[in-house]
């Protein structure tokens, strides 16, 4: 039997430096949450069976989780860099699928169409409003910003403002409200199913997303002019890759010493 318990210890070594070398691969991936190997312990018993005589066969891997503490805030000075100053997701919506996916990463830019996109196919979700940016829905939809306003002036540059306000300005002067950037909460966060690019999906165990304005409530204010890092700290990291590595090697050692006791008992002679 303490072969096979160690040998679920050098799986679950493997799977913890496994999760440790991607949060060390995404150290410098925008949005990126890092993530946490959770071990249990595995005992046998039965009702018949004393509880002072019941044995433990080891440990599996009970989880592993999503670490969604805010990562450093990085100035770049491009209006549509948004960075969210405490909990809440961006929305995004996939153009062609209709695909509703979650991120922290708010490096956005404009297509040709106008819409603020992710860079790919993914638009961002925005409260509608009116020409003062006052919320007129609380259902979201795509952000595009008109190429020309009412008047016909030309656009020049957008600004997005701590409460999530987008602001379009045109060659006239004028100013107009696109919208009011849709930010997602989650019941369970840690629920949240990874598909990769910084995205998240929502799934039975997180909860429906529930919309609400940058800095109302729970949802934290936008920061225009800046993203936020992976909240990988590479110093801890390297610290539990030792770690890992030397659990490794101690259920290796365990099982190099079950071996020769089994090749001493083989041995015996009468």
């Amino acid at each position: 039997m303490s072969f096979y318990t160690s040998l679920n210890g050098l799986k679950n070594s493997q799977t913890e430096l496994g999760v440790i070398a991607h949060n060390i691969a995404n150290v410098e991936t925008n949005g990126f949450k890092k993530g946490n190997t959770q071990f249990a312990d595995i005992v046998a018993g039965s009702a018949q069976t004393n509880p002072r005589m019941i044995q433990g066969i080891g440990a599996t891997v009970e989880a592993v989780t999503q670490n969604f503490g805010l990562g450093p805030i990085e100035q770049t000075g491009s209006a549509l860099d948004l960075a969210i100053t405490g909990d809440g997701f961006f929305t995004m919506q996939a153009a062609d699928s209709g695909r509703t996916v979650y991120t922290r990463n708010g490096a956005l830019e404009m297509d040709e169409s106008g819409y603020i996109t992710d860079g790919g196919t993914n638009r961002l979700q925005v409260f509608p409003t009116d020409a003062d940016g006052t919320v007129t829905s609380a259902t979201p939809v795509d952000a595009q910003i008109a190429p020309v306003n009412a008047d016909g002036a030309e656009f020049v540059g957008v600004t997005v403002g701590a409460d999530g306000t987008v602001s379009a300005s045109y060659a006239d002067g004028s100013v107009t409200a696109v919208g009011s950037v849709a930010l997602a909460s989650f019941i369970t966060p840690t629920g949240l199913k990874q598909i990769g690019s910084s995205n998240w999906e929502a799934t039975g165990i997180s909860g429906e997303a529930k919309y609400g304005s940058p800095g109302n409530g729970q949802y934290g204010k936008l920061m225009s002019g800046a993203l936020e890092r992976s909240n990988v700290d590479i110093a801890e990291e390297l610290v539990g890759l030792i770690t890992a590595q030397r659990n490794f090697q101690a259920n290796a050692k365990a099982i190099d010493t079950a071996t020769q006791i089994s090749q001493t008992v083989i041995n015996l002679r009468t």
